[in-house]
């Protein structure tokens, strides 16, 4: 028999059938391959409930405000306090007559930490998830507990007191930060009316605003809300002179303030604007400074998701079924005086999550929702440049 390698017809001649069939089967099952999980995806995208919203042009530059000083590597001088006593200490309230931090921890407690020697005392737990807190004196404190409403607390006799869990008929979502006027007046945000804290993210990708300035009056025991439609509506301080309370919005990366008295009483004006970051809470330090904390720094990341509502929804289903991308990094706090003017900026890769600040002495204490511990940092040994 003729050799056919050598035949130069036989590369031409016509394939048995059921070889043409094994040369198309490969190519068709790289095509399911490809096809198919773009097909289920594009379902999945279809059929999710989330409809992210577009955010306001305001919203959505890459602008930062200015800062003249900073520690961008904060990490490297702080040190721990309450390493496997403190889990997530949210929020960090300073109490100077005592000299004692009051936080509240993921696990229910609102636990007490001394300054002078990082003792750590588990005081009270609410049976919740207690966020913001405000010392009213030594032995009671008003919390913002995101499952339970605005607390009071009481240490003589333990009790833990609903005041209030919902305005205009309007239950609370997330009950987040508080703070009291020298009046007594009680004011407190509720970041979502949608979504409960385990939930915030939703709320986050969403772009809609759904959080809520709120006063609690303890005389006449009514609610009343301030200001709607904040996008997820943070942190709270009242002012040192009492004229106005100041509130964070995490999705809008700024703070504004509520005038409470005075000619512009119910007004709300620009406080400070473009933050280097996501704000959370916000504390005053009794010497001229509001301390912001950041729980992350702007990233690529969370510029496309702000721009593009598609990239939102993404990322959310991403979450729901494989897990978000990490997407937030330079969380620290941010130093500003009583004009919002920035005057140090103290941050570092390796952080996320920031919750709270305050500067206490010659430290600053950081608090977080899910690290295991309280950082601090001595600012004399580490300040920023």
């Amino acid at each position: 028999m003729a050799d056919e390698s050598k035949n130069p017809d036989s590369a031409s001649q016509p394939k048995a059938s059921g070889e043409m069939k094994t040369s198309w089967s490969f190519p068709l099952s790289m095509m399911a391959l490809i096809l198919l999980p773009v097909v289920a995806a594009t379902l999945l995208y279809q059929l999710d409930s989330l409809d992210p919203a577009p955010l306001p042009p305001d919203l959505l530059t890459r602008h930062v405000v200015a800062v003249p000083a900073s520690n961008n590597r904060m990490l490297r001088g702080s040190e721990p306090v309450g390493v496997r006593d403190l889990l997530g200490p949210e929020d960090v309230a300073y109490d100077p007559g005592s000299g004692v931090i009051y936080t509240g921890c993921a696990d229910g407690w609102i636990s007490r930490v001394t300054v002078n020697d990082s003792t750590v005392q588990k005081w009270i737990n609410t049976g919740g998830r207690p966020l913001g807190i405000a010392v009213v004196r030594d032995d009671e404190v008003v919390v913002a507990d995101p499952e339970k409403g605005l607390l009071k607390v009481k240490a003589a006799d333990g009790t833990v007191e609903l005041l209030t869990d919902e305005a205009e008929g309007q239950k609370f979502g997330t009950t987040d930060a508080v703070d009291v006027a020298d009046n007594g007046m009680v004011y407190f945000t509720d970041a979502s009316y949608k979504y409960r804290l385990h939930e915030f993210i939703w709320d986050i990708l969403e772009g809609k605003p759904h959080g809520r300035l709120l006063s609690y009056d303890p005389a006449t025991k009514r609610t009343k809300v301030l200001v709607r439609n904040l996008y997820f509506a943070n942190g709270v301080a009242v002012s040192p002179d009492q004229n106005y309370v100041i509130f964070c919005e995490t999705l809008a990366r700024r703070c504004r303030k509520y005038h409470i008295q005075g000619k512009e009483k119910g007004k709300v004006s620009e406080f400070i604007d473009h933050l280097p970051g996501m704000p959370d809470n916000i504390r005053y330090d009794g010497e001229g400074h509001y301390w912001i904390a950041l729980a992350t720094g702007p990233t690529l990341s969370w510029h496309l998701a702000y721009r593009y509502p598609f990239v939102r929804k993404c990322i959310a289903m991403m979450e729901k079924y494989i897990g978000r991308p990490n997407m937030e990094k330079n969380g620290g706090a941010l130093a500003v005086d009583l004009e919002g003017k920035p005057t140090a900026h103290y941050y570092d890769p390796g952080l996320s999550m920031v919750s709270s600040a305050i500067k206490i002495g010659h430290h600053l204490y950081c608090g977080s929702l899910v690290a295991p511990n309280i950082i601090r940092l001595n600012l004399r040994q580490h300040p920023a440049r």
